[in-house]
Order: structure tokens, then sequence, then C-alpha cells
């Protein structure tokens, strides 16, 4: 994608699932020894994009995979999903849970975003922050590349909004997945390093 100007006042960082219960060793992947040390190491590569941005009047949301706790507390869990992971279980990524926030790296967010789906504007209240605020370029990080990711940035896509890809601020579980991924996803968005979006920024009205 070609370089363009940004604005940084109408620019959001967007960071994908990045929660104890996914990356935190004592989280509910953790436990179920589905821990990656790639994707542990994520937020300490996205923080200095989140002062970057921040520090020019952009704002930081964090979308949050969310297990609506159902009857006795079990939560509300997709059939493929529950296929997929059948270790998720009550308590695990529930509102309000520990294990359920932005992980202490990035915390706190600007904006919160329950996703209870792939795409982070799926039933949520994304597409109203996005709108209030004026977002016209969100730059995307988070997990797993192939899954939340993609879902979100298309989109966004979809509405017109420019994307920037963070090429090592997302992961996925396969590292030829996720390089197939950044392949694929740069149809649309504009793909670069951490260290590039931030100097971007920095450079930035």
């Amino acid at each position: 994608m070609s370089a363009a100007p940004l604005d940084t006042s109408r620019t959001a960082l967007v960071t994908i699932d990045l929660q104890n219960d996914f990356i935190h060793p004592d989280g509910a992947y953790g436990r179920a020894g589905l821990g990656e040390p790639e994707m542990a190491a994520l937020p300490g590569r996205i923080v200095p994009v989140r002062d970057a941005l921040r520090a020019r009047g952009g704002a930081y949301i964090s979308v949050q995979f969310t297990l609506v706790p159902g009857p006795g507390g079990e939560p509300l869990i997709a059939n493929h999903l529950r296929e997929l992971r059948p270790f998720l279980g009550k308590g695990d990524f529930a509102p309000g849970a520990w294990g359920h926030s932005v992980v202490d790296a990035l915390a706190p967010a600007d904006y919160v975003v329950e996703k209870v789906a792939y795409s982070c504007f799926y039933q949520s209240r994304m597409e109203y922050i996005v709108k209030a605020l004026g977002i016209e370029t969100i730059i995307f990080g988070g997990i797993v590349t192939n899954g939340g990711v993609a879902s979100s940035l298309r989109d966004a896509h979809l509405r017109d909004i420019r994307t920037i890809l963070l090429s090592d601020g997302t992961a996925a579980f396969r590292p030829e997945i996720h390089e197939a991924s950044l392949v694929s996803l740069g149809t649309v968005a504009r793909v670069m390093t951490c260290a590039e979006a931030t100097a971007l920024l920095e450079a930035s009205a």
C-alpha cells in the first residue's frame, strides 16, 4: 500500500485479544499448555507505538475476546470453539475477570471493546466508538493474525478506514500461517514493523 500522511488525532491503535487468559502463563491458554512465547512478546513491541500515538492525540482501543457467562456461570461458547478449545470453562474470558483484562504492559486502554466473534465490529460497540472519534486510520496488532486480526482489519477496510498492520506486533500459532496472512492482508493494508510505525507516528503532525 502506498504511503500517506497520518492525522494522528484521527488514528487509533487497536489490539486484538492481548489478554491475560490468552498470553499470561496463569491464564486459560497457559494453564492448558498453549502459551506461545511469540505472542507473549507482542505487548512489549506494541507499547512504543501506543505511546507515540497517544502523545500525538490518538487513541488506544483494546479489543477483548469475551465468553458471556450463561446459566450456572458456564460460558456461552460457540460449538466450533468448544470443539477446538475444550479446556475453556467457567470464569475464562468472563467480563471483569483478571483473565479477560488486557495484559499489564498495555493497561489501561482508552477504550475497551468486548468481542464475541472473530471481528471486533461484529455485534459490538466498536463501530460507535470509531465513528464518534472520527477515526480514519486504524493500526492493528494482536492475535491471531489469521483470525481476529484478519477479520477485524478486513471489516475496517470495508468501512473505508485506512489500515496499518504491525508485522511484528501480530502473531499466529504457526509462523507460516502468520507470514501467509501478512502477504494476504498486504493487499488491503499497509504492513510495517512496530519500529516503523513508531517512526511514522513521530514524524506525523
